[in-house]
Protein backbone atom coordinates (compact mmCIF):
# COMPACT_ATOMS: atom_id res chain seq x y z
CA UNK A 1 0.00 0.00 0.00
CA UNK A 2 1.22 3.65 -1.14
CA UNK A 3 2.60 5.30 2.20
CA UNK A 4 0.83 8.65 2.72
CA UNK A 5 2.31 11.54 1.36
CA UNK A 6 1.68 14.98 1.52
CA UNK A 7 1.80 16.93 -2.02
CA UNK A 8 4.53 19.43 -2.06
CA UNK A 9 2.16 22.17 -3.06
CA UNK A 10 -0.90 21.28 -0.87
CA UNK A 11 -1.91 24.54 0.84
CA UNK A 12 -1.17 24.87 4.66
CA UNK A 13 -5.01 24.14 5.85
CA UNK A 14 -3.38 20.09 4.68
CA UNK A 15 -1.04 20.33 7.44
CA UNK A 16 -3.01 22.57 9.76
CA UNK A 17 -6.49 20.30 10.53
CA UNK A 18 -7.68 17.25 10.38
CA UNK A 19 -8.76 14.98 7.44
CA UNK A 20 -12.77 14.32 8.81
CA UNK A 21 -12.72 12.39 5.82
CA UNK A 22 -10.28 9.44 6.59
CA UNK A 23 -11.68 6.06 7.41
CA UNK A 24 -9.00 5.33 10.15
CA UNK A 25 -10.79 7.99 12.11
CA UNK A 26 -14.27 6.68 11.71
CA UNK A 27 -15.39 8.30 8.05
CA UNK A 28 -18.05 6.32 6.44
CA UNK A 29 -19.52 6.61 3.18
CA UNK A 30 -23.14 6.10 3.73
CA UNK A 31 -24.53 5.67 0.53
CA UNK A 32 -24.61 6.90 -3.15
CA UNK A 33 -26.40 6.99 -6.76
CA UNK A 34 -24.41 4.31 -8.04
CA UNK A 35 -20.66 2.97 -7.55
CA UNK A 36 -21.21 0.02 -10.52
CA UNK A 37 -17.31 0.64 -11.09
CA UNK A 38 -15.87 1.13 -8.10
CA UNK A 39 -16.84 1.22 -4.14
CA UNK A 40 -17.89 4.70 -3.35
CA UNK A 41 -16.01 3.79 0.63
CA UNK A 42 -12.59 3.66 -1.85
CA UNK A 43 -12.22 7.58 -1.26
CA UNK A 44 -11.80 7.66 2.20
CA UNK A 45 -8.77 5.65 2.09
CA UNK A 46 -6.19 8.08 3.62
CA UNK A 47 -3.10 6.36 1.55
CA UNK A 48 -2.33 7.96 -1.99
CA UNK A 49 -4.51 6.22 -4.46
CA UNK A 50 -2.97 3.62 -6.49
CA UNK A 51 -3.11 2.51 -10.24
CA UNK A 52 -3.03 -1.04 -10.80
CA UNK A 53 -2.44 -1.68 -14.72
CA UNK A 54 -4.14 -4.76 -15.84
CA UNK A 55 -6.35 -5.05 -12.80
CA UNK A 56 -10.30 -5.70 -13.42
CA UNK A 57 -13.19 -7.19 -11.76
CA UNK A 58 -16.58 -8.04 -13.28
CA UNK A 59 -17.74 -4.62 -14.13
CA UNK A 60 -14.87 -3.92 -15.08
CA UNK A 61 -11.14 -1.81 -14.74
CA UNK A 62 -10.44 -1.37 -11.34
CA UNK A 63 -9.98 1.90 -9.91
CA UNK A 64 -8.88 3.32 -6.50
CA UNK A 65 -11.54 5.43 -5.50
CA UNK A 66 -15.26 6.28 -5.91
CA UNK A 67 -16.71 5.89 -9.83
CA UNK A 68 -20.36 5.62 -11.13
CA UNK A 69 -21.75 4.31 -14.52
CA UNK A 70 -21.97 6.58 -17.81
CA UNK A 71 -24.92 8.04 -16.71
CA UNK A 72 -27.50 7.99 -19.86
CA UNK A 73 -30.15 10.27 -18.20
CA UNK A 74 -30.88 13.32 -16.65
CA UNK A 75 -29.48 14.14 -13.00
CA UNK A 76 -25.88 13.67 -11.66
CA UNK A 77 -24.28 11.51 -9.25
CA UNK A 78 -23.94 11.78 -5.26
CA UNK A 79 -22.88 10.09 -1.99
CA UNK A 80 -23.51 11.06 1.81
CA UNK A 81 -20.55 10.83 3.82
CA UNK A 82 -20.94 10.76 7.47
CA UNK A 83 -17.72 12.60 9.17
CA UNK A 84 -15.35 10.92 11.74
CA UNK A 85 -16.50 14.06 14.14
CA UNK A 86 -18.47 16.94 13.57
CA UNK A 87 -16.60 20.14 12.75
CA UNK A 88 -16.30 23.35 11.02
CA UNK A 89 -14.66 22.75 7.23
CA UNK A 90 -11.72 24.52 6.51
CA UNK A 91 -10.39 23.08 3.01
CA UNK A 92 -11.08 20.32 0.50
CA UNK A 93 -9.01 18.19 -1.62
CA UNK A 94 -11.35 16.59 -4.48
CA UNK A 95 -8.42 14.32 -5.88
CA UNK A 96 -9.00 12.68 -9.25
CA UNK A 97 -5.71 11.09 -9.78
CA UNK A 98 -5.45 8.25 -12.25
CA UNK A 99 -9.03 9.29 -13.72
CA UNK A 100 -8.17 10.54 -16.75
CA UNK A 101 -11.45 9.57 -19.25
CA UNK A 102 -13.54 9.19 -16.51
CA UNK A 103 -13.46 11.77 -13.90
CA UNK A 104 -16.39 14.29 -13.34
CA UNK A 105 -16.10 17.52 -15.04
CA UNK A 106 -17.80 19.50 -12.29
CA UNK A 107 -18.64 18.56 -8.48
CA UNK A 108 -19.86 20.58 -5.33
CA UNK A 109 -20.62 19.77 -2.14
CA UNK A 110 -23.05 20.10 0.88
CA UNK A 111 -23.49 19.37 4.62
CA UNK A 112 -25.77 19.04 7.43
CA UNK A 113 -25.70 18.63 11.08
CA UNK A 114 -27.31 15.87 12.31
CA UNK A 115 -27.36 14.47 16.20
CA UNK A 116 -27.54 10.78 16.61
CA UNK A 117 -29.02 10.17 13.28
CA UNK A 118 -27.93 9.81 9.10
CA UNK A 119 -29.52 12.34 6.50
CA UNK A 120 -32.71 11.05 5.17
CA UNK A 121 -34.75 12.28 2.53
CA UNK A 122 -36.29 15.11 4.51
CA UNK A 123 -32.87 16.82 5.55
CA UNK A 124 -32.03 20.19 4.84
CA UNK A 125 -28.29 20.47 3.03
CA UNK A 126 -26.50 23.65 3.35
CA UNK A 127 -23.88 24.66 0.46
CA UNK A 128 -20.21 23.72 1.29
CA UNK A 129 -18.26 24.40 -2.11
CA UNK A 130 -20.19 25.01 -5.16
CA UNK A 131 -20.11 23.30 -8.23
CA UNK A 132 -16.33 23.97 -9.65
CA UNK A 133 -14.74 22.42 -12.58
CA UNK A 134 -12.00 19.18 -12.09
CA UNK A 135 -9.50 18.46 -14.37
CA UNK A 136 -8.36 14.56 -14.69
CA UNK A 137 -5.01 12.99 -12.26
CA UNK A 138 -4.42 15.65 -10.23
CA UNK A 139 -5.42 17.22 -6.62
CA UNK A 140 -7.91 20.06 -6.86
CA UNK A 141 -7.93 22.16 -3.31
CA UNK A 142 -10.31 24.56 -1.85
CA UNK A 143 -10.20 26.55 1.20
CA UNK A 144 -13.95 26.89 2.99
CA UNK A 145 -14.63 30.14 4.50
CA UNK A 146 -17.07 29.96 7.54
CA UNK A 147 -17.67 28.65 11.20
CA UNK A 148 -20.81 25.84 10.15
CA UNK A 149 -20.05 22.85 11.72
CA UNK A 150 -21.76 19.90 9.72
CA UNK A 151 -21.38 16.18 10.58
CA UNK A 152 -22.11 15.08 6.81
CA UNK A 153 -21.34 15.64 3.59
CA UNK A 154 -23.30 15.26 0.45
CA UNK A 155 -20.85 15.12 -2.72
CA UNK A 156 -21.92 15.27 -6.06
CA UNK A 157 -20.47 14.69 -9.29
CA UNK A 158 -21.96 16.19 -12.61
CA UNK A 159 -22.97 14.45 -14.53
CA UNK A 160 -21.03 11.46 -13.53
CA UNK A 161 -17.53 9.80 -13.09
CA UNK A 162 -14.74 8.87 -10.40
CA UNK A 163 -13.37 10.85 -7.58
CA UNK A 164 -10.38 8.75 -6.40
CA UNK A 165 -10.25 10.41 -2.87
CA UNK A 166 -12.13 12.73 -0.97
CA UNK A 167 -10.27 14.94 1.88
CA UNK A 168 -12.21 17.27 4.12
CA UNK A 169 -9.79 19.01 6.35
CA UNK A 170 -11.94 20.34 9.28
CA UNK A 171 -11.03 21.49 13.09
CA UNK A 172 -13.07 19.20 15.16
CA UNK A 173 -15.88 20.21 17.36
CA UNK A 174 -13.38 19.64 20.75
CA UNK A 175 -16.59 19.52 22.89
CA UNK A 176 -17.30 16.11 21.51
CA UNK A 177 -13.49 14.93 22.54
CA UNK A 178 -14.02 11.12 25.34
CA UNK A 179 -12.71 11.78 28.65
CA UNK A 180 -10.92 8.74 30.39
CA UNK A 181 -12.12 7.68 32.94
CA UNK A 182 -9.44 9.66 35.25
CA UNK A 183 -10.51 13.00 33.94
CA UNK A 184 -7.76 13.20 31.04
CA UNK A 185 -8.09 13.98 27.44
CA UNK A 186 -5.91 12.66 25.09
CA UNK A 187 -4.76 16.06 23.71
CA UNK A 188 -2.55 14.37 20.81
CA UNK A 189 -5.26 12.68 19.46
CA UNK A 190 -6.24 13.81 15.83
CA UNK A 191 -10.44 13.16 16.41
CA UNK A 192 -9.86 15.94 19.27
CA UNK A 193 -7.59 17.92 16.61
CA UNK A 194 -4.31 17.53 16.77
CA UNK A 195 -2.46 17.43 13.71
CA UNK A 196 1.17 16.66 12.93
CA UNK A 197 2.96 19.77 11.44
CA UNK A 198 6.66 19.10 10.78
CA UNK A 199 9.41 16.16 10.54
CA UNK A 200 12.73 15.83 9.37
CA UNK A 201 11.77 12.28 7.66
CA UNK A 202 9.25 10.54 6.99
CA UNK A 203 10.75 7.57 4.95
CA UNK A 204 8.43 4.69 5.75
CA UNK A 205 5.62 6.30 7.59
CA UNK A 206 3.78 9.53 7.71
CA UNK A 207 4.13 11.22 11.54
CA UNK A 208 0.46 11.76 11.31
CA UNK A 209 0.08 7.99 12.18
CA UNK A 210 0.99 8.59 15.66
CA UNK A 211 -2.18 10.87 16.39
CA UNK A 212 -4.42 8.22 14.92
CA UNK A 213 -7.10 5.64 17.24
CA UNK A 214 -6.11 2.26 19.08
CA UNK A 215 -2.50 0.61 18.47
CA UNK A 216 -0.99 0.42 15.27
CA UNK A 217 -1.64 -2.62 13.28
CA UNK A 218 1.40 -3.55 11.71
CA UNK A 219 4.72 -1.86 11.38
CA UNK A 220 3.09 -0.03 8.30
CA UNK A 221 1.21 1.62 10.71
CA UNK A 222 3.45 4.26 12.37
CA UNK A 223 5.62 7.33 11.82
CA UNK A 224 9.43 5.48 10.74
CA UNK A 225 12.06 6.93 9.53
CA UNK A 226 15.33 6.00 7.03
CA UNK A 227 18.12 4.64 9.16
CA UNK A 228 20.41 7.45 9.93
CA UNK A 229 23.67 7.52 8.53
CA UNK A 230 24.83 10.54 10.42
CA UNK A 231 25.08 12.56 13.63
CA UNK A 232 21.59 13.94 15.36
CA UNK A 233 18.28 12.55 16.00
CA UNK A 234 15.13 12.66 14.25
CA UNK A 235 12.13 14.17 15.65
CA UNK A 236 8.40 15.23 14.81
CA UNK A 237 6.44 18.52 15.75
CA UNK A 238 2.54 17.82 16.90
CA UNK A 239 -0.02 20.64 17.37
CA UNK A 240 -1.85 19.69 20.16
CA UNK A 241 -5.91 19.71 20.21
CA UNK A 242 -6.09 22.07 22.67
CA UNK A 243 -4.15 24.19 25.04
CA UNK A 244 -3.83 22.29 28.02
CA UNK A 245 -1.54 20.65 31.06
CA UNK A 246 0.02 16.85 30.31
CA UNK A 247 -0.07 14.43 33.34
CA UNK A 248 0.26 11.12 31.20
CA UNK A 249 2.19 10.03 28.14
CA UNK A 250 2.02 6.98 26.28
CA UNK A 251 4.86 5.90 23.63
CA UNK A 252 3.89 2.80 21.57
CA UNK A 253 6.18 0.89 19.62
CA UNK A 254 4.09 -1.63 18.52
CA UNK A 255 5.20 -3.69 15.72
CA UNK A 256 8.66 -1.94 15.73
CA UNK A 257 11.50 -4.70 16.91
CA UNK A 258 14.48 -4.31 15.19
CA UNK A 259 13.89 -0.51 14.23
CA UNK A 260 12.33 0.55 17.09
CA UNK A 261 14.21 4.07 18.63
CA UNK A 262 17.29 3.64 21.50
CA UNK A 263 15.51 6.84 23.26
CA UNK A 264 12.90 9.35 23.16
CA UNK A 265 12.21 12.51 24.43
CA UNK A 266 9.70 15.39 24.05
CA UNK A 267 9.99 18.83 24.51
CA UNK A 268 7.15 21.75 24.29
CA UNK A 269 5.94 25.07 24.15
CA UNK A 270 3.01 27.64 24.30
CA UNK A 271 3.01 29.00 20.67
CA UNK A 272 -0.35 29.24 19.96
CA UNK A 273 -0.49 31.17 16.48
CA UNK A 274 2.58 29.58 15.02
CA UNK A 275 3.28 29.02 11.64
CA UNK A 276 4.87 25.96 10.39
CA UNK A 277 7.63 27.31 9.03
CA UNK A 278 8.65 29.24 12.22
CA UNK A 279 7.99 26.63 14.54
CA UNK A 280 10.62 24.45 13.41
CA UNK A 281 13.79 26.29 14.12
CA UNK A 282 11.97 27.28 17.44
CA UNK A 283 11.04 24.12 18.50
CA UNK A 284 15.21 23.37 18.88
CA UNK A 285 15.04 25.21 22.27
CA UNK A 286 12.02 24.57 23.72
CA UNK A 287 12.16 23.07 26.92
CA UNK A 288 11.95 19.55 28.11
CA UNK A 289 8.45 17.92 29.13
CA UNK A 290 10.12 14.53 29.13
CA UNK A 291 13.67 14.10 29.57
CA UNK A 292 15.41 11.20 27.28
CA UNK A 293 13.77 7.75 28.33
CA UNK A 294 14.89 4.13 26.99
CA UNK A 295 12.44 2.16 24.48
CA UNK A 296 11.82 -1.11 24.34
CA UNK A 297 10.65 -2.75 21.07
CA UNK A 298 7.36 -3.63 20.14
CA UNK A 299 5.82 -1.96 23.86
CA UNK A 300 3.52 0.10 25.23
CA UNK A 301 5.88 3.09 27.31
CA UNK A 302 4.05 4.79 29.95
CA UNK A 303 5.04 8.23 32.08
CA UNK A 304 3.92 10.41 34.70
CA UNK A 305 6.17 11.11 37.22
CA UNK A 306 9.12 11.69 34.90
CA UNK A 307 6.89 14.39 32.93
CA UNK A 308 8.42 17.83 33.84
CA UNK A 309 6.12 20.30 35.28
CA UNK A 310 4.78 23.05 33.24
CA UNK A 311 2.65 25.28 32.38
CA UNK A 312 0.09 24.99 29.64
CA UNK A 313 1.66 24.20 26.00
CA UNK A 314 0.16 24.35 22.59
CA UNK A 315 2.96 22.01 20.65
CA UNK A 316 5.16 19.30 21.33
CA UNK A 317 8.30 18.11 19.75
CA UNK A 318 8.74 14.29 19.75
CA UNK A 319 12.68 13.42 19.34
CA UNK A 320 14.06 9.94 18.83
CA UNK A 321 17.01 8.95 19.32
CA UNK A 322 18.92 8.31 16.91
CA UNK A 323 16.31 6.91 14.46
CA UNK A 324 13.58 4.40 13.67
CA UNK A 325 9.55 4.23 14.25
CA UNK A 326 7.12 4.56 16.59
CA UNK A 327 3.65 3.71 16.59
CA UNK A 328 1.67 6.04 18.67
CA UNK A 329 2.07 9.13 20.98
CA UNK A 330 -0.66 9.66 23.74
CA UNK A 331 -0.75 12.97 25.67
CA UNK A 332 -3.44 13.07 27.58
CA UNK A 333 -4.15 16.11 29.99
CA UNK A 334 -6.34 18.45 31.47
CA UNK A 335 -7.48 21.48 28.68
CA UNK A 336 -6.25 24.84 29.87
Amino acid sequence: MALTQIDADAPDFVRRHVNLADERLGAKALSCSDDFFAAMQRMLNPQAAEFVPGKYDTNGKWMDGWESRRRRGPGHDWCIVKLARRGVIRGLDLDTSHFTGNFPPAASLEGCLIEHADPDAATKWFPILGAVNLAGNRHHYFAIDGDRACSHVRLNLFPDGGLARLRIYATPDFGAAITDDDGLIDLAAALNGATALAANNEHFGSASALLLPGRGINMGDGWETRRRREPGHDWCIIALASAGVIEAIEVDTAHFKGNYPDRCSIQAAHVPGATRESIVTQSMFWPLLLPEQALQMDAQHHFRSEIVAHEPITHVRLNIHPDGGISRLRLRGRPA
